[in-house]
């Protein structure tokens, strides 16, 4: 926790250069001028470029001579950017830290929800962590384990995200938190973002009205397909808690080709031994 604290504390109290921040937002600007004198027509993708220069304002905050330097780099105009706002990977009183947390640098109002969001499941994931640590060291003394013992005990915290997709107006992209011993159960947020409305991206509006029936119809195929020769499958039928449709709130996101991937959590509609579940909705 004191980690989090203190490269957060390094991450806020490091000046970016002020014609740097000015380039960015101007960046953003020209980005989003781009974009409406486009609009109608097939947006580029630009992820190579762009995940280039994520990585370039990944060490802004946490270094000031990266910070100098960057002053001197060409700003892409976009309208969004996805940052790397803390990035640590450190061991604390048996906990093994693994940390990467973004963050969304656009105008409007999403950019600043989603990160606070973020940031608050972050806190409460570590917080969580930590309480989970302290209870099972308790229970380990309390059974009769010994120092000795207790000294080859880690757990693994891990924060991570990626990008599925973007273009110059959408992003995709992933939040995991883990936290375990030998193996780790993940759960997963799913941020689908489009930019240029200032708004979340739903399953209606990447697959149109019939959504749900898309989207039920190629999940029990998929699952149909499962079965193996002698009847198993790790889905779990559905009058025994497994799958039978999609909502407004289930997880998805777009990959680079357009394809919409949906995800449901691990041990919700399959025995864990099938991780979390995902089917390309085709």
């Amino acid at each position: 926790m004191n980690e989090f604290k203190n490269a957060k504390e390094a991450y806020d109290n490091t000046p970016i250069p002020a014609e740097l921040s000015e380039r960015v937002r101007a960046g953003v600007r020209e980005g989003k001028a781009r974009y409406r004198a486009r609009r109608g027509r097939t947006l580029r993708r630009w992820g190579a470029t762009a995940a280039c220069f994520a990585v370039l304002l990944a060490g802004l905050n946490l270094s000031p001579t990266i910070a100098k330097a960057a002053a001197e780099v060409p700003v892409l105009g976009g309208l969004f950017q996805v940052l790397t706002f803390v990035d640590y990977d450190k061991t604390e009183d048996g906990i093994h830290y693994d940390v990467t947390v973004p963050q969304l640098e656009a105008e409007g109002d999403l950019a600043g929800k989603v990160n606070a969001v973020i940031q608050e499941k972050v806190d409460a994931h570590l917080a969580k962590a930590q309480q989970d640590w302290d209870d099972y060291r308790e229970a380990f003394f309390a059974t009769g384990g010994t120092e000795e013992e207790w000294a080859d005990r880690e757990m693994d915290v891990i924060v991570d995200y990626e990008i599925k997709s973007q273009s110059e107006s959408r992003v995709s992209f992933v939040v995991t938190f883990a936290e375990g011993w030998v193996s780790s159960m993940e759960e997963r947020y799913y941020y689908n973002l489009d930019l240029s409305e200032d708004r979340d991206l739903t399953l209606r509006d990447c697959l149109g009205e019939n959504w749900v029936e898309t989207c039920n119809a190629a999940i029990e195929r998929q699952i149909a397909e499962s079965v193996d020769e002698e009847g198993f499958t790790f889905f779990f039928a559905p009058e025994e808690g497994g799958f039978t449709t999609v909502d407004e709130t289930t997880g998805f996101y777009v990959r680079e080709d357009g394809t919409v991937v949906v995800c449901f959590p691990e041990y919700s509609i399959a025995a864990g031994a099938a991780g979390i579940p995902e089917f390309p909705i085709n």
